[in-house]
């Protein structure tokens, strides 16, 4: 039996769509456990559980200006051309307890954020007083007067107005953004259980593979794909674990498979052509169910994914993504980002869709759908999408170049100049929207 032959026993022969690839995919994987961690390390990950405020906030009646506490009914008739003297008996700041009380006729002086003192009912900022005019003329500031008749309730922040004690605030399952962690600190949280991070093993194989760093030898190539797939990983919140190049042999491979076990997840780049050694297929489907699949997709047809036999019962899912550098980011944003997201407990984050004008046509030969890398701008309030060149799987520099991937439907032969396609993007730049 020849190598092709061989090879070809471990192949599931249906051409998956890539909905059916991921669906089967997410099957495998579920939310992880939880982990306590400090409030700033949380951003980006999931609640574990309900963040319940223990007191108001704010805890006091504050201010919300700059200026003096009064009781509206002492100014009620004062104006800028009638103001109204009120003895000051007092100062408060921000973060302290007022000492004095207010009295109908005198007027603490406060500052923003500072609690209200007992009495006052309102606030009057600082420029509707003379309190500059008192200040140039060196007058006494026992005194002040007020210009304006503020009504009750003026220029104060009740207690509890942002949150009331006991409040539900956040719910298990909320993504923390900057804005929840500033919430959460309000609260006096400073570590936060989360959905745990996915450790993600990645692994390139073949003799072939040099490590970045290595000194350049003829034939050989460096290996890109551990390096943009780890960096995917941690840009979608995982914590990738880089076992290196697996050789093209069998204590390699083992060795690097056991090192893999105790990851969430195994990566692993080449191995899934029905050309490839079956040295690599046979190791992998030695330590668990491991199918060869074909995506109806360009780039990343070839896909094998299986669950490996870790010990003690439990399972780590492989996703095996092409070996062609493109092939390998083009199957893994599809694929496995969707998987960390699952793992994190932020299944159905997807990346943004857009609508754009295509500046140049996409060409589809054989009936998959055809991911082209594109960049996209913004032209007259439309998006457009220009193709960047050669769009060989072998060209990482294709992706280097793209913001996004411009989608042309399976069976659709080709999409022409001017025509409008569904793109995924894959960057957000700020200087184009």
């Amino acid at each position: 039996m020849n190598r092709h032959e061989h090879g070809h026993r471990h192949h599931d022969e249906a051409m998956l769509s890539v909905e059916d690839a991921l669906e089967r995919i997410l099957d495998h994987f579920h939310v992880l456990d939880s982990k306590e961690v400090p409030l700033l390390e949380a951003l980006g990950q999931a609640l574990a559980e309900d963040a319940v405020s223990l007191h108001d906030i704010p805890p006091l009646d504050n201010s919300a200006m700059d200026g003096y506490a009064v009781q509206a009914s002492s100014i009620g008739n004062a104006s800028e051309d009638s103001p109204i003297t009120l003895r000051v008996v007092g100062s408060v700041a921000a973060g302290e307890l007022p000492d004095t009380a207010v009295e109908p006729g005198t007027a603490v002086r406060i500052m923003t954020g500072a609690p209200i003192p007992p009495g006052a009912d309102s606030v009057v900022p600082f420029e509707e007083t003379d309190e500059i005019e008192r200040r140039n003329a060196a007058l006494d500031m026992a005194e002040i007067g007020i210009k304006i008749a503020a009504p009750v309730g003026s220029d104060i922040r009740p207690a509890g107005q942002d949150v009331r004690k006991g409040t539900l605030v956040l719910t298990a399952g909320t993504v923390l953004r900057p804005s929840e962690i500033g919430v959460l600190a309000s609260l006096g949280f400073d570590s936060v259980k989360v959905v745990r991070r996915p450790v993600v093993a990645i692994l390139s194989t073949g003799d072939e593979l040099l490590d970045p760093g290595d000194t350049y030898s003829e034939g050989k190539i460096y290996d890109s794909n551990s390096y943009s797939v780890a960096a995917s990983v941690l840009r979608y919140g995982g914590a990738p674990k880089m076992l290196g190049i697996a050789r093209d042999n069998l204590d390699s491979m083992n060795a690097k498979l056991r090192e893999a076990m105790e990851a969430d997840m195994l990566i692993t780049s080449a191995g899934v052509s029905k050309g490839d050694y079956d040295m690599v297929k046979d190791v992998l489907a030695a330590h668990g169910r491991i199918a060869f699949w074909s995506v109806r997709m360009r780039p990343a047809k070839p896909l094998a994914f299986g669950v490996l036999d870790a010990g003690d019962g439990r399972k780590v899912p492989h996703l095996g993504l092409p070996g062609n550098p493109v092939s390998a980011m083009v199957a893994f944003e599809q694929f496995g980002r969707a998987a960390i997201h699952k793992m994190m407990g932020k299944d159905g984050f997807l990346k943004p869709r857009i609508q754009a004008v295509l500046d140049e046509p996409i060409y589809n030969t054989d009936g998959r759908r055809v991911y082209a890398r594109a960049v996209i701008t913004k032209q007259n309030g439309d998006y457009h999408a220009r193709l960047t060149g050669n769009q060989s799987s072998n060209l990482l520099t294709s992706m280097a170049g793209a913001n996004g991937l411009a989608v042309c439907p399976e069976d659709t032969p080709v999409k022409e100049t001017g025509e409008v396609v569904e793109v995924q993007m894959l960057d957000w730049p700020e200087d184009v929207f």
